[in-house]
């Protein structure tokens, strides 16, 4: 299978070699290519419609958020092939203001996956038919994928049963800072008295 895989990237890299900027097969013997943002749409059709691939599902669209890269997003496209029982994963690399290219007009399952990959990273889509939330909430502030998104979230919503209805107020924590106590044995990694064998055996 491995050797297929390999036959199969070295295939794809020479049929779209200005569109392909890499070809690795990972340890678990999975391909992934990376393409530039502006060439996806051509290498989707290319992989749909190639008699040597035929990867007719798109099975998933995702993002990754890599904070401290640049650019910090990576696009994920799994594709499955039932002729050839393949897989391969193809990803593009954006930063937060360069919009990608909608799929949707080459596997019409794109967009809703378009639409989370929007919600949760907030990564755009140009000429998408219908790009809007699709998780969160109406008026919702961010992007709860982000790697900088606060845990908590910005607001929470509850069921006022004097208004009945819904309201959002926002978050306030309990407990905003705490003193530590490293030396405890509740709280560090500390060697408790008696048991100075173990000590004796890490060392």
């Amino acid at each position: 299978m491995t050797q297929a895989l390999k036959d199969l990237g070295e295939n794809i890299a020479a049929a779209l070699s200005n569109d392909i900027l890499s070809t690795v097969i990972s340890p678990q013997a999975e391909l992934s290519v990376v393409v530039r943002p502006q060439s996806i749409v051509k290498v989707l059709t290319f992989l749909r419609d190639d008699p040597g691939c035929l990867f007719k599902q798109l099975v998933d669209v995702c993002g990754v958020d890599w904070p401290g890269r640049d650019p910090r997003f990576d696009v994920v496209y799994h594709l499955l092939s039932l002729k050839h029982n393949q897989r391969v994963r193809v990803k593009v690399r954006v930063d937060e203001d360069v919009a990608v290219p909608t799929v949707t007009g080459v596997f019409s399952a794109a967009g809703w996956f378009e639409r989370e990959v929007w919600d949760m990273f907030g990564i755009s889509f140009s000429d998408h038919p219908d790009l809007r939330r699709i998780l969160t909430d109406y008026g919702f502030e961010g992007h709860p994928l982000r790697k900088d998104f606060p845990l908590t979230g910005f607001v929470e919503a509850r069921y006022d049963e004097e208004r009945k209805s819904v309201v959002y107020e926002p978050v306030r924590l309990t407990q905003d800072w705490r003193s530590f106590d490293f030396l405890s044995p509740w709280e560090g990694m500390t060697t408790l008295p008696g048991d100075e064998k173990a000590q004796g055996r890490r060392g």
